[in-house]
Formats: structure tokens, sequence, C-alpha cells
């Protein structure tokens, strides 16, 4: 959009959103150039949900503006559904959470995150925003930063579902490059990538999935200093770059082959660049082993540590109003779920003991895929983290050997590409590793 047309659709924004973004022109134009038409129009609104807010401050005698039933103080609800739920209480269960989430999950999940990465100490990014899980959170971006027509940069080696919500429902194209070059992540090509889609663009954002899926990897320490320089110079070469983390799969890290880096990118990024906003995407989903409660976050790192508060809070404001708009609100038992769990004094041996028996998976898998005895049938695409890894099958193609795995030997594994079949060693127990590859390459000779 050149900029008179969109002064013309800024004319049109509600009094709300011009407040916004006039704030963020003043604190980071960057940022404000990097928005989406849609990331223009959003703010929260002052109606219901900010007068309840005040009412439950300030109306000490009755409060008539809550959108649901009560009784005795709490909220009304049935005991048949109270009665599944021993350990929560019905109101931190029935009663809806706020656009953002719940202020102490956010904040102990800030504390997780400060724990995790140490770059971030003295770092200025935002309150972590509650979201339906990482599948929301990318949409959340798609909402603020995507319109038809932009550009984002991923590897080829990606998760089938960001086409879906960046190509199929905003419209824009994904790029891509090879993911791996010479054994380890293809930082060349990265580079490549970006300098080529940036051409003639004032904008472009970058999404990098850590560790990956389907692959399964995470990059060495020396690769990521690689991958977190390339992002700088992009910035300082005037692209505004919206980088954004799907940290899904972080914590699960086995350092197979060599040493992976143990903290995010996100880290390493925010507050470097004023043309560099990072975002990042994480969630209890898999880092908590509660796939079902579908609780993600999403936190903000403005290039600019000077006015990083005051973009933190306008960007705030955005993606609540992006939530109110689309789903309203996160489960509120969810949350408290995960809250309890984070606050729970053995959630970290927890953590530890899964991650050992996951751990123990890979390793086997190493051992297993990598025999000189299946050399002919494919190679290993390196991996050392995460819940995945994949094979390039040699002489026929993927999708024919997973039918043929499946209808003639029962087990299920997924077509990646043409050549590549991937397969999730975090459902596998250690003793089936070995009878899986046996009957993979069995398979692929069997097509031959």
């Amino acid at each position: 959009m050149n900029d008179r047309n969109r002064s013309d659709a800024d004319a049109a924004l509600n009094p709300l959103a011009i407040g916004l973004n006039e704030r963020l022109e003043a604190a980071a134009p960057e940022i404000l150039a990097m928005l989406s038409s849609m990331g223009r129009r959003l703010y929260f609104p002052k109606g219901i949900l900010s007068q309840s807010a005040e009412a439950k401050q300030k109306a000490t005698r009755f409060n008539a503006t809550i959108g649901i039933a009560t009784e005795a103080g709490g909220p009304m609800h049935l005991a048949s559904a109270a009665n599944q739920l021993p350990n929560i209480t019905p109101a931190e269960a029935f009663p809806y959470a706020p656009p953002a989430g719940q202020p102490r999950l956010r904040e102990r999940w800030r504390d997780k995150l400060l724990a995790e990465n140490p770059s971030l100490h003295g770092k200025r990014v935002s309150l972590p925003v509650v979201t339906s899980a990482i599948t929301h959170g990318l949409s959340l971006v798609g909402d603020l930063f995507v319109d038809p027509g932009d550009r984002i940069v991923m590897p080829d080696k990606l998760w089938g579902n960001y086409r879906l919500t960046y190509e199929v429902q905003r419209g824009a194209k994904v790029a891509t490059y090879p993911f791996f070059a010479d054994g380890g992540f293809n930082a060349e090509g990265f580079v490549q990538a970006m300098a080529e889609n940036a051409a003639g663009r004032d904008k472009l954002i970058v999404l990098l999935n850590f560790p990956n899926n389907p692959t399964g990897y995470m990059p060495t320490p020396a690769e990521g200093e690689a991958l977190v320089a390339a992002l700088i110079a992009q910035a300082e070469a005037g692209t505004r770059l919206v980088a954004v983390f799907d940290d899904a799969y972080f914590g699960l890290f086995y350092h197979l082959g060599a040493p992976s880096m143990t903290e995010s990118l996100f880290a390493m990024v925010a507050n470097r660049h004023p043309n560099l906003l990072a975002v990042k995407l994480d969630g209890a989903t898999k880092e908590l082993f509660v796939w079902g409660l579908r609780c993600g976050f999403i936190t903000l790192g403005p290039g600019r540590a000077e006015s990083a508060d005051e973009v933190a809070d306008v960007l705030d404001a955005k993606l609540r109003g992006a939530i109110r708009g689309g789903i309203s609100n996160i489960s509120q038992l969810s949350q408290s779920i995960v809250c309890k769990v984070l606050e729970s004094p053995s959630v970290d041996a927890e953590r530890a003991q899964k991650l050992a028996t996951l751990r123990a998976r890979a390793e086997k898998v190493y051992q297993i895929a990598n025999e000189p005895r299946f050399a002919d049938s494919w190679d290993v695409y390196p991996f050392n983290s995460g819940y995945f890894m994949c094979v390039a099958v040699k002489g026929v193609e993927a999708e024919k050997v997973r039918l043929h795995l499946l209808d003639t030997y029962g087990i299920g594994v997924i077509a990646a590409g043409p050549t590549d079949i991937r397969i999730a060693f975090s459902c596998l127990e250690v003793e089936e590793v070995k009878p899986l590859f046996e009957d993979l390459d069995k398979a692929i000779r069997d097509m031959r």
C-alpha cells in the first residue's frame, strides 16, 4: 500500500486505532510500517470488557456488568461439572478469562522464558499474551503483520499448516530455500533467500521453526550466531523484518552428533535493531505435555530497547483486539491448569524425566537409522531435538512407501515430500525403534 492509499485508509480508522498507531509512530515508526492493513485497524474496544474491569475494581455494592451468571459470590455452575475438577475451584474453571490471558499465568510464563534463555536478561520484551496454542499465535501474527502479496521466507522442510495460515487464509507467498547444506543448517541459503525476497520490498517476514518439524533439527551455537548476524545485516540494509520464531518443541534438546543451541533465537534477536521485530511463539502444548489444553503464548521483542515498553503496550492492545474479535478469550480452565503446573515444586523434575525418556528414544533412532545396512534404502537428515526425524528414501516415491508400509506392515509414518519420510519417535517405545526401521527397509525394497 502506498503512502497516499494508507493515509486514506487511516482516515477511516476507529479513533482508538488511530491513537495506538500514533503512539507507535512516536515510539517506533519502523514497527508501525510493519503492520498489515488489519494490524493498523486493530484496537481493543472500551466497551463491555473495559467497563467490567473498572466495575471489578470499584463496584463495592453490586456488579451488574459481568456476562456470566453468579450465585453465592461465585460463578453459577453445575455440581456435575465441578465434581470433575477436584483440585480446581469453580472460579478457576468456569468464568471467562481476560482476552490477553490470566495475569498470573502471563507472569509465570515470562519467568520461565527468563530462566531458560540467558540472552533475555536485560532485554525489554513484552509480557507474553496467552493464545489458543501456537497455531492461533501464527494466525495472530497474520492479523497484525501479513497482507496479501507479502513474502514469508522459511526453509523447505516446513510444517504444512504454515501455507494454510499464510497463503490460503492471508494471500501471502511462502518463499523457501533448502534447509540443509553440508550436514547442517543452510545459513548461506537463508541469507540469499532473504536478500532475493527483500529486493523491491520494504518489509519481509521470516519464519524459523526450531527444533524443526519435520526434521527434528536444532542449530548448533555457531549456526545460531550466523542466523542472528544474517537477520541484523538484513535489517541494517534497510529491510523491515518481522522475525517469527516458532518454538513449539523448545527444551527437547538431545545433542545428537554435536551440541545444539539450548535457547531461543528470539532471546538473541530482541532489541538488536530498530528494523527487526522479534516474535516468539511457544506454549505448554509440547513443553508441558498438555496438547489438548491448547495453551500457547506470543511474546514480542521490539528492536528499540528504549521504547520497547511503549511498543509492547500498543501491540498488546492490538493483540487483545484481535483475540476479542476472533475467539473472545482462551480457556480459563486450561490456563488455570497450566499455571498450577508451572508453580508446582515438582515440575522441573517431572519435565526432566520425560526429556530423558524422549532422549533415549532419539538416541536409539540415531543409532539404528544410521546403520550401514540401511545405506541403500535411505539417507538420514540431521536431527538432534524435538519429536521427529526424516529420511530421504532411495529409488521409490515416499508416498508409495508410506502406503505399502501401512497396508502390508501395519506401520504408520508421514510422507513429508516426494522423497521424505517423517518418523515421530516421540510415540515409539525404545524397543519399537529397531523393528520399525527394519520394516521400513523391507517396504522400500518391496517397492523396488
